[in-house]
């Protein structure tokens, strides 16, 4: 029902380390980060908002307060917490991972084709 939460965060810490890359020196940008961040930050903006839709059409998420539906039991907070714990970071970190590897595998296509 919140698991969304931790990709969310992610996206936008990303999208904030890419803007502050962006004004950076020039020399700097042609580093491994800099040439594949925005492929990151695209695949969790997407990953994210593929996951509210799909807790919206589930009925896990409202539009009217408290917007989650946990929220209205008791021990709501905890159940949202274990959720982001369990399921938010795991899928954060596959992803960033599956990132990773695709960017390298990029990198070294590009290396053997130079």
């Amino acid at each position: 029902m919140c698991c969304f939460i931790v990709p969310l965060v992610q996206a936008v810490a990303t999208t904030a380390f890419r803007a502050r890359m962006r004004g950076q020196d020039p020399a700097g940008q042609d580093s491994f980060l800099h040439r594949h961040i925005s492929d990151l930050e695209k695949m969790l903006w997407g990953g994210t908002l593929m996951l509210i839709v799909d807790h919206v059409i589930n009925g896990e998420l409202t539009w009217r307060f408290p917007f989650f539906t946990a929220l209205g039991q008791t021990g709501g907070w905890e159940v949202m917490l274990r959720e982001m714990l369990t399921v938010g970071v795991p899928m954060s970190l596959v992803l960033t991972l599956a990132w990773a590897l695709w960017a390298a595998l990029k990198e070294r296509r590009a290396w053997k084709t130079a």
